[in-house]
């Protein structure tokens, strides 16, 4: 069989063919070294300080839509048929600032000017969404962008005037929009890509049916969804990941609908792609999600990747675990589906045979009597990984607790279901007495490690406390009810 061994996009407003991409390849490297686009910086190089930022247009069920990412973890591959914006592209007419770049320098967002450029990019994508943001919506959109000496005030005030010096509406991204809509249409095919030298290939189904077929030629295959995990092993730890099948373009693995009583995720769903029917059907997960890393490791990071790479500290697992969450693997033309908390065998571990793939996730929407809540423990409150999260879920009926679901991670080798704290709260009437009984039994679920993220102690304590928090923003009998959560 014939492939194309070329990987087509448009960088900025050049069209981009490139030929022999290897797998480990990043997009970082490629504008800064290959390119001389070094407005573009790395950073940390792990997707942490937003130093990278870049804007990439894809063609979606949506249309053509322009998310930030971070280059420095972003693969080469996986922008085919993509439109990569990065700062370069923003002068204005005759060659003047852009009007995010003009807020910043009379609001005075920049010190030493490193971490600029990516606040840049990613104010851009926010102004070019949200013309006439609130600073709350500011400070979710820099979540992923880091600052040492400006001081984030100034900054915020750059992204709130942004609209004083211009409109989205003469921004060339909305002007030429359908100009860039066809070229990149011209660059769909259905086509098979394979590129990169043979110990480190890259290779871009054109469809799920060939996703599947791919992963019966290359059973041990590196699955690259978001890469916010795999881009690491790369750029921290050196691995050669390939061959590695790249599936960020599979808009089929992207939807996200209710069915009947359930919510329906295709595993490519980023967490940004989740967002708006999350906070329709499941509004208590909204400020956990929020939680999620920052705004560009949401728009890449996959929901499917986040269970199938099976981390004890995932964020998503828990609370999905709580909810009764299914999976749905599926090798060739072979599909089954089991309980999410079963897929979790033990650390490094998962139900997952070679050739599988996780092809969605099946959320039940709670009833009208049921209970749940989301959290999550870390060092930062934004951008950082749990060191304790848990969802709970469960139904009170007449006062008396029921069909509870507890689920924890950052407490054992996988994420895992309290179940001697749930048989406390089964049948138990709904008082503070029951809840502190949930509280001593986790004792019997969890012998939590310590690491540098936190003492067994501190976890054993915080998932105590979590579940006495539950009961205080829950319950409807207290004079004047607890609330916690941050708005």
């Amino acid at each position: 069989m014939t492939y194309r061994r070329d990987i087509r996009f448009i960088l900025n407003g050049t069209d981009v063919s490139v030929a022999d991409v290897a797998a480990s390849q990043t997009l970082l490297d490629f504008l800064r070294l290959e390119r001389r686009l070094t407005g573009t910086k790395e950073g940390c190089a792990e997707g942490d300080c937003g130093a990278c930022t870049v804007l990439v247009g894809r063609l979606g069920s949506a249309g053509l839509v322009y998310e930030p990412v971070n280059a420095c973890i972003r693969f080469l591959a996986s922008v085919n048929g993509c439109h990569v914006v990065t700062v370069e592209h923003l002068s204005g007419p005759n060659g003047r600032l852009h009007p995010v770049q003009e807020a910043m320098v009379d609001h005075h967002g920049s010190q030493c000017g490193f971490c600029t450029p990516g606040f840049v990019m990613s104010l851009y994508a926010l102004w070019m969404q949200t013309p006439e943001p609130t600073v709350g919506e500011v400070e979710t959109a820099l979540q992923g962008n880091l600052c040492r000496c400006t001081g984030y005030e100034p900054i915020i005030k750059a992204a709130v005037a942004v609209s004083r010096y211009g409109t989205p509406a003469s921004d060339c991204l909305t002007t030429e929009r359908d100009t860039m809509t066809a070229r990149l249409k011209s660059l769909q095919d259905t086509q098979r890509i394979v590129s990169g030298p043979e110990d480190n290939l890259s290779i871009i189904p054109a469809d799920v049916d060939d996703l599947a077929d791919c992963l019966l030629t290359y059973p041990d295959a590196t699955i690259v969804a978001g890469a916010t995990d795999v881009g690491l092993w790369v750029t921290k730890f050196l691995r050669n990941i390939g061959p590695a099948i790249f599936t960020g373009h599979l808009n089929e693995l992207k939807t996200v609908k209710r069915q009947d009583s359930l919510l329906k995720i295709g595993a490519g769903a980023s967490y940004t792609d989740c967002q708006s029917l999350l906070s329709k059907h499941l509004p208590h997960l909204v400020p956990y999600w929020d939680r999620i890393a920052g705004w560009q490791v949401r728009n890449m990071g996959t929901v499917g990747g986040n269970i199938a790479n099976g981390s004890p500290i995932g964020d998503t697992p828990p609370v999905l675990i709580a909810l009764g969450a299914e999976i749905t693997l599926r090798r060739g033309d072979t599909r089954r589906t089991l309980p999410l908390q079963d897929y979790f065998i033990d650390y490094g571990k998962q139900d997952r045979a070679p050739g599988e793939f996780v092809e969605s996730i099946q959320v039940p929407l709670p009833g009208p009597n049921d209970l749940d809540a989301a959290y999550k423990i870390s060092k930062r409150r934004d951008e950082d990984i749990s060191s304790v999260a848990v969802g709970i879920h469960m139904s009170v009926t007449d006062g008396v607790i029921s069909n509870t679901r507890i689920a924890f991670g950052g407490m054992a080798a996988t994420p895992k279901r309290a179940t001697a704290a749930e048989a406390a709260l089964n049948g138990q009437r709904w008082t503070r007495d029951s809840f502190e009984a949930a509280a001593d039994a986790l004792a019997e679920d969890f012998s939590p490690l310590t690491d540098w993220r936190a003492s067994s102690e501190y976890r054993m304590l915080s998932a105590q406390n979590l579940l006495r928090r539950f009961f205080l923003e829950q319950d409807a009998q207290t004079d004047a009810p607890v609330q916690l959560a941050i708005a």
